[in-house]
């Protein structure tokens, strides 16, 4: 019997070790560096080191901290660019700015300061190779570095930014005076004349500074005839960049011009509506187009829009008042400035003011509640859905008749945006629709019982940052389930091979994804502290130019949108 007791007892003992060592192993683990309690953090923890491992610069004898804009799914060979024979690896930095916030805020969740260093690496490299004597960088929608053969690459006179909106928080950090520099002459660059705010989406390199902030602002009518084409993705472009330099070292010329840019547009507006305007100038008619036949499509034949359609519409047939998407004016445009004024208080109340107008007048007018569309309409509110086109032109062939298409899923976002900014009623109920479109069930009252489809499998990025947005506004826990279900649905359908994808079909991955730095958002939410992920802007990044047997196109289409 007393030994069945000892026996009893080193079991107890053994069982007692065995319990403290466990408890002592779940303290370890809490103890380890943040982020490794979910799989969306594992994902993005993978994804960052497959893009360390497989983009960076090891394609010639000097290698650099500089990355591949993507990789092939299968085998993680680099994309390429085919330009009369010649095989390019594009490093487009500006291409690249949402990969670098994804790396500042995988090294603040999890602590690992690799990967925020990477991305100090390669700025710090862009600005001492990369810029030009007058600030501006070689990057954007028409130049890149090819990692091939280590040189300058694209349409090299051309710099353009169309929505791009850099990591100027980090370009900053890395370099104050370089980030200042290149936000004087990108300005300086794009500005065509500064008394009517004519701007081009192209600037010349070799344009030399000139009086900058130092030029009066002015009043002038809308639509007036330029030589620039005002258009709103590269206008927005330069508003953040004011307001950005402004933000950073207080320059109040830079937020003067940038808030005065910003008005330009709302100025443009249709009087009657409020909607409006992807471009508040007209190009001069350099050339007469012809009485009939197809319409040329470039602009030195004057408004493409009126060309085409003035016979139909009159007075309103303007490039300007032709809303076909929402996605440009009421999206990207919008978060930027509303962002914006969030973080310019008092001196952005103006700048929401604004931006909470057209975006008001754009759901009275533009959206479809029923089916969830964006209806193509004119400024006046004219709703073009059936309406066939008569005439080849810069809008279409003869014969193709305009419809209505699902609403942007960034609307989403820019709406939840300005409802917790605004608490809007209007806004809400457009937003309350929208949530129904894109399969999250219905939001209710804002702070009434909801009925959230909780196994909904949208997996949208742009949809779970507009989820985030509610979350910030209300405490409710079923939209942070909404949101952990979005995060999940991202990870099970987007993430494939070590990469983020829009579909296991698609061959290639961009680094610069947005799906991580979503899923970053979300886990920095669910742990109140949402600083610790830099913000998401709306930015992407592109390249346009002539590529073998293909012609000029982007490399959305040849690489992002490429699918088995």
């Amino acid at each position: 019997m007393s030994h069945r007791i000892a026996q009893l007892a080193v079991v107890s003992v053994v069982f007692l070790f065995i319990a403290l060592f466990g408890l002592k192993l779940q303290a370890s683990k809490e103890r380890k560096p943040r982020g490794y309690s979910s799989e969306r953090i594992a994902a993005v923890q993978r994804f960052a080191e497959t893009v360390l491992a497989h983009a960076s610069d090891r394609f010639r004898d000097q290698e650099s901290p500089l990355l591949v804009d993507g990789l092939s799914v299968s085998d993680y060979a680099p994309v390429e660019w085919v330009h009369e024979g010649e095989r390019w690896i594009p490093s487009n930095l500006a291409n690249q700015q949402n990969f670098f916030r994804t790396l500042v805020g995988l090294s603040r969740i999890t602590g690992d300061d690799r990967y925020r260093q990477s991305a100090i690496n390669a700025i710090s490299y862009g600005f001492k190779h990369q810029q030009h004597e007058n600030g501006l960088m070689y990057w954007g929608g028409h130049r890149f570095f090819d990692l091939a053969s280590g040189r300058f690459v694209g349409e090299g006179y051309r710099h353009e930014f169309k929505f791009t909106l850099p990591y100027y928080e980090l370009m900053w950090e890395v370099d104050p005076e370089a980030t200042t520099k290149f936000i004087r002459a990108f300005w300086n660059a794009h500005i065509l004349d500064w008394q009517t705010l004519d701007m081009n989406r192209h600037g010349e390199y070799e344009t030399t500074m000139g009086k900058l902030w130092d030029h009066v602002p002015m009043d002038s009518p809308p639509f007036f005839e330029g030589d620039g084409l005002t258009f709103i993705n590269a206008g927005t472009d330069l508003i953040y960049a004011g307001f950005e330099l402004y933000q950073l070292n207080g320059e109040e010329g830079a937020f003067q011009w940038a808030n005065h840019l910003a008005k330009r547009y709302v100025e443009a507006r249709h009087p009657q509506t409020n909607l409006g305007v992807y471009q508040y100038s007209k190009p001069i008619r350099k050339n007469n187009p012809p009485a009939s036949g197809p319409l040329p499509t470039t602009s030195n034949y004057g408004d493409r829009a009126e060309n085409q359609f003035s016979a139909d519409f009159g007075e309103v047939a303007k490039e300007g008042y032709l809303l076909r998407s929402p996605g440009s004016i009421y999206g990207h445009n919008a978060i930027i400035q509303l962002q914006m004024a969030e973080r310019l208080k008092d001196r952005g109340t103006q700048l929401l003011d604004w931006t909470l107008a057209g975006m008001k007048a754009w759901a009275e007018y533009g959206y479809d509640p029923v089916r969830n569309h964006a209806k193509p309409i004119w400024a006046d509110g004219t709703d073009l859905s059936g309406y066939v086109i008569k005439r080849d032109g810069y809008y279409g062939k003869a014969g193709t008749t305009f419809r209505s298409s699902e609403v942007p899923s960034i609307l989403f976002w820019s709406y939840a945006l300005a409802y917790r900014l605004t608490s809007d009623e209007d806004v809400w109920e457009t937003l309350r629709q929208m949530a129904k479109g894109f399969d999250l069930g219905d939001l209710g009252a804002p702070d009434g019982k909801r009925s959230l489809h909780l196994e909904t499998s949208q997996s949208d990025p742009l949809v779970l940052f507009g989820v985030l947005e509610l979350c910030k506004y209300s405490s409710d826990l079923g939209l942070r389930k909404l949101a952990e279900q979005l995060g999940d649905n991202i990870v099970r359908n987007r993430f494939h091979n070590g990469l983020f994808i829009p579909s296991s079909d698609h061959l290639y991955g961009s680094i610069n994804a947005i799906e991580p730095l979503a899923l970053l958002t979300l886990e920095a939410m669910l742990r109140n502290k949402p600083e610790w992920v830099p913000a998401y802007n709306g930015g992407s990044g592109y390249f346009h130019g002539p590529h073998d047997g293909l012609g000029r196109t982007t490399d959305q289409a040849v690489f992002w949108n490429a699918k088995k």
